[in-house]
This record gives C-alpha cells, structure tokens and sequence, in this order.
C-alpha cells in the first residue's frame, strides 16, 4: 500500500540586518538598551518564538558579530556592495538569500524594535506558513488626524484628509488607522527574487501600540528604555520579586583599587551613591550581602553598611548556593552583582545579573544587564534602579493576571 509522501516543511528563518556604519548613533545596534545590546532585545524574542528554523544576523563588524553569536544567532557577513548608506534592506535580504538556498521564508525582523515579543513572530509564523500568506508585514493602529501640507509659497489652504472637522471624532468613537510599523516583514522567497518585500496573498499583523517602539523614529534613547522596561520581553521565564542581592566588593562597590599607607595600611574608596542603593533596596525589603576573595572586614566595618558579609572566599558560588539554601530562595529571587571571572558561575546562576561598565569580557558575557557606571562609581545603585523598575513591571504583571481572574470569575457567574 502506498503512503502519501509527507512534504517537508517550508524552512522559515529570521533574518536581522545590522550594518555596522550608523549617521545617527555609532553602532548603534549593540549599544546598550537598559543593560542588554538593543540587537539582544530581537534575538531573545525571535529565539524563544521557536518557530524559526535558523535566526540569523546580516552585519558587516566584528564586533556586531560577536554580539549576535553571544545571543545564539548565526551570521551572514554581508559583502561591502550592500553594506552602504544607500544599500536597500530588500539588496541585502537577496544576498543572504543568494548564500542560503535552503531558506524558503524570511523574516526580517527589525533591530530597532525592542518590544517585540515572540507571541508575535508565532502568530504570524502561522499566518505565513498554515493559512498560505505569502508576505505578512506589521502594522500599528493610530488615532491621528491628517490634514493636507501647504507648502511655502502656495496659496492655498490646508484640507482635512481623514475626518469632518464639523463632526470631529473622539477617540472611542474612531477605530483609528493602520500604519506600517517596521517591526518586521516575512516574504516568501519567490516574491523576494522578483523584487518584492510585500505582495502576492498578503497580510498585515497588528501590533499593541505599547509593543510598537522604533528608536530610529519614535523616540530618544532614555525614553525607549523606560519602554523597553515597562513592555519588554525579558525571557520565558516570568520574572519574580527579587529578595535577595549579593554584591562583589571589589570591583563593584569599590573600583578594586587598593591604597597603601607608609605604614602598610590598606585603604579603598567608594561611592556615596552605592550606599545610598543598598539603603533603598533594604528599605524595599530586599537583602543585601557582600562577598569578596580577600579579607576586607575593616574596610567593610569602617562603610557602617550592616550587611552580612562573607570574606575570603574561595568559591563564590558555594557561598552564594548555601545563602540561597538558608534563606529560602529560588534562584529566581537572587541577583548578583560581580565583575570578574571568579563571578561568572554566579551571574549565570541569579535570576538578575549585572556588572559595572568596566568588568572582564567573561563577566559581561555572563550578565543580563550591563551597566553603564564602573565598579565603585555608581553601579550599585545603577543595578538597584534596575531592580526597582523590574519589581515595577512584575506587579503590573500580578495585576493584570488579577484583573483578568477577576473578569473570568464573573463572566463565569452569569
């Protein structure tokens, strides 16, 4: 008896165009937004979505390169004929092409679109690849009123384009208009060889408004990151309240500079402002504790900081496992703060990581937030800022699960 024969899937891939020249911001696309490279913020949503066969990084720099292996994607060095200011998205989308012939599908997905989540790419990874689209692009739904341009000169006045202003809309009443957003573009590979990002059987995916952020034309860069953290996708893991922080002495609450008296006394320097962090986070409930290699207790007593404090140790992270143990914790509710090699079995660990702008290579590779202080010079407070605005986007999360429960339950009493 013959068995029909199963086609194989179509390969679908994400594919993030990263040139490394910018006219605006230098390498813009791996400078770092609220402590991840603004590149990291797509990979992580196009990697946890599942739906791609292969995620890929166009890019022309090593250094750009280097971050998009770090986050798990593959690269496509693009050559010097489309890595111009001129060069069009859809000539560099043609020569990866050209390079990977297994690829059927391409998503281009937008590196300036941090708040993109991968329920997203899922939804239209179905629209593309189930309901037979062969282009799917975004789009965002606007309430704006558009009236004509009067160039200088003309005599002429403006005219309205989209309303009656005898009988002006209020908001709720209006649906609105939809606009292209630029978070991505998935095409099949015909429609791209012919020319074309968007055709054939086509479809728009509307994005929430708060999901929608360009930072090439929405907004600065302070901004995007108060967006990023309120809206962002941080992982498939949910976040959760943070109850417990260790931080690395040196390097991180000092700048790991030792000063030697004549009289062969050790000295070192801190910031007010750290001192001012561990305050806020205890007054939060949150526990701070100190570790360092070497034997710093009269440092430390001299700070006055009343935090528990564990000196010479000789392994971090079994320091780090015994608190977790003894207090309770999973590791979901400690964060670490650390600056070296000895730190990166620890940063791993932590359910929030971080380091001070100036730690070892391996230590940042390791963390979930850069900062942008250097140890001894603000970090400490930078990272419980950090911890303060996650803490804020885990209750809006509580909240909104509350709300729902809440609908659910009576809609299921009627």
């Amino acid at each position: 008896m013959e068995t029909d024969e199963v086609k194989p899937r179509a390969h679908l891939a994400a594919l993030v165009l990263a040139r490394g020249g910018s006219k605006g911001i230098p390498l813009k696309n791996i400078k770092l937004l609220a402590g991840v490279p603004l590149i990291g913020w797509v990979l992580r949503a196009a990697l946890d979505a599942g739906v791609f066969h292969s995620v890929w990084v166009s890019t022309d720099h090593d250094e750009i390169e280097k971050v998009a292996k770090q986050f798990g994607a593959q690269v496509h060095r693009r050559s010097p004929e489309v890595s111009q200011d001129s060069s069009t998205s859809l000539e560099t989308i043609r020569e990866f092409l050209n390079h990977h012939h297994e690829v059927d599908i391409v998503g281009n997905i937008q590196a300036t679109s941090p708040c993109l989540h991968p329920s997203d790419l899922i939804k239209v990874a179905n629209l593309i690849q189930k309901e037979g689209f062969d282009s799917v692009f975004s789009v965002v739904r606007r309430h704006q009123f558009r009236w004509s341009e009067v160039k200088k000169g003309e005599n002429k006045m403006t005219e309205p384009q989209n309303l009656n202003p005898a009988k002006r809309y209020r908001r709720q009443d209006w649906p609105g208009e939809l606009y292209e957003n630029g978070s991505f573009y998935f095409a099949k590979r015909h429609l791209i060889e012919k020319g074309y990002l968007q055709g054939g059987k086509m479809a728009y995916y509307e994005m929430r408004a708060e999901h929608s952020v360009d930072i090439d034309i929405d907004i600065d860069w302070p901004i995007a990151e108060q967006r990023v953290l309120s809206f962002g996708y941080f992982g498939k893991d949910p976040l959760k309240e943070v109850k417990l922080l260790v931080c690395s002495v040196d390097g991180c609450l000092t700048n790991g500079r030792i000063y030697v008296t004549e009289d062969h006394k050790e000295m070192v320097s801190y910031d007010y402002r750290d001192i001012i962090g561990i305050n806020l986070l205890k007054k939060r409930g949150i526990q701070v504790r100190l570790i360092s290699e070497r034997d710093c207790s009269k440092s430390l007593s001299a700070m006055q900081l009343g935090c528990v404090a564990e000196v010479n140790a000789t392994n971090k992270l079994r320091v780090l496992e015994d608190w977790q143990k003894d207090i309770g914790l999973s590791w979901k509710e400690v964060a670490y703060l650390g600056n070296e090699e000895s730190d990166v079995e620890c940063l791993k660990k932590a359910g929030m990581s971080a380091v001070p702008a100036d730690a070892c290579a391996l230590a940042q590779k390791a963390a979930g937030y850069i900062c942008k202080s250097s140890g001894g010079c603000g970090a400490v407070r930078e990272f419980a800022e950090h911890i303060f605005l996650l803490l804020e986007k885990v209750n809006s999360a509580r909240k909104q699960m509350e709300e729902v429960n809440s609908a659910g339950e009576e809609t299921g009493g009627k």
